[in-house]
């Protein structure tokens, strides 16, 4: 098994691990019994582990929350999942998922509509527990992110968004679980408090836990991330440490750079062209209508390959692996 350091800490234990994921959707065109496939993600291949916290970034229809569904089981039943979800070495089915979730698995969900608007906050916190310890962690947690106590007596149509994304936020470290996937955690908070929460996340991982970070802010994510897994129309183009975003020339693949570019203090450029939706999805590399240095064989399978102990899913990366095999001799 592979073993690194993160903080001269040895980090060898996969909580959680991903092959081949693949979703698809299953659509009827309107008005007509044909029936369409959308790939959403496709052969996506992640790993969290003990002290980690692994960051999967992308643009809006990268399909990041689908992600954060599928290893829930909380997908739609038009949705059609493939390849395997391990958790602790252990198959991720979805009533072990189910059995887990709220428990060793926390999901933090993008949408504050995930709240019971029946159900008095401070109930939903303690999910049926009653105990005296329970009842002083959640205020404890509450002033932490600066909410009061009367936020335990109020329902969720009474709350602001932030205030909302801050109690499942608290929800999700309540019971203290051994695994927190994140989809977007911190939306419409204020600055101050998102970042407090991305260090919650980082000591949370620090003490032998791990953290599935998905998240379209990558300057937020490299303050504690320690791997970044770049997504770009459901599939990733790349799974570099956090270190590798310090210069340009430390990446890999060309979206990777052009979000590096996208960064405030790197210029803030834009790069032309638009993530294809889902149905206009073709064969090849799906960057490559955006790429200035395409070729026609982008236009076929493209592999991950390792470059300079990251991954990317790139012909001239491959060339440049390859190139690199030959003069080692192998």
């Amino acid at each position: 098994m592979d073993e690194r350091r993160v903080d001269d800490r040895r980090v060898d234990r996969e909580i959680l691990e991903i092959r081949n994921l693949t979703v698809s959707f299953i659509q009827y065109q309107k008005n007509t019994f044909h029936k369409s496939v959308l790939p959403v993600i496709s052969d996506l291949e992640i790993t969290v582990r003990e002290g980690e916290i692994t960051a999967v970034v992308g643009s809006s229809g990268s399909g990041k929350s689908v992600l954060a569904h599928a290893l829930f089981g909380l997908l739609p039943q038009n949705a059609s999942v493939n390849g395997s979800i391990s958790y602790l070495g252990k198959p991720l089915r979805p009533g072990m998922a189910a059995r887990l979730r709220g428990r060793e698995i926390a999901l933090i969900p993008q949408g504050v509509n995930c709240l019971d608007p029946l159900m008095k906050t401070g109930k939903q916190i303690l999910n049926g527990k009653k105990d005296r310890l329970s009842v002083l962690r959640m205020r404890e947690l509450l002033g932490k992110y600066g909410l009061t106590r009367e936020t335990e007596r109020q329902y969720p149509s009474e709350l602001s968004g932030g205030m909302a994304r801050r109690v499942l936020l608290i929800t999700a470290l309540m019971n203290r679980p051994k695994l927190i996937v994140a989809d977007e955690p911190t939306a419409g908070m204020e600055e101050a408090l998102a970042k407090k929460a991305f260090a919650d996340f980082r000591d949370f991982a620090d003490t032998e836990n791990g953290v599935l970070l998905i998240t379209h802010d990558l300057r937020m994510a490299l303050t504690v991330a320690d791997r970044i897994v770049v997504l770009y129309a459901g599939t990733v183009v790349e799974d570099a440490s956090a270190d590798d975003f310090a210069a340009e020339r430390l990446l890999r693949h060309p979206y990777t750079k052009a979000l590096w570019r996208a960064m405030p203090e790197h210029g803030f450029s834009a790069e032309p062209g638009v993530q294809p939706y889902v149905s206009d999805r073709k064969r090849g590399c799906l960057f490559a209508p955006r790429c200035p240095d395409r070729r026609e064989a982008c236009g076929g399978e493209i592999p991950m390959v390792l470059v300079r102990e990251g991954m990317a899913r790139c012909v001239r990366c491959e060339e440049i692996y390859q190139s690199a095999r030959q003069e080692g001799g192998e």
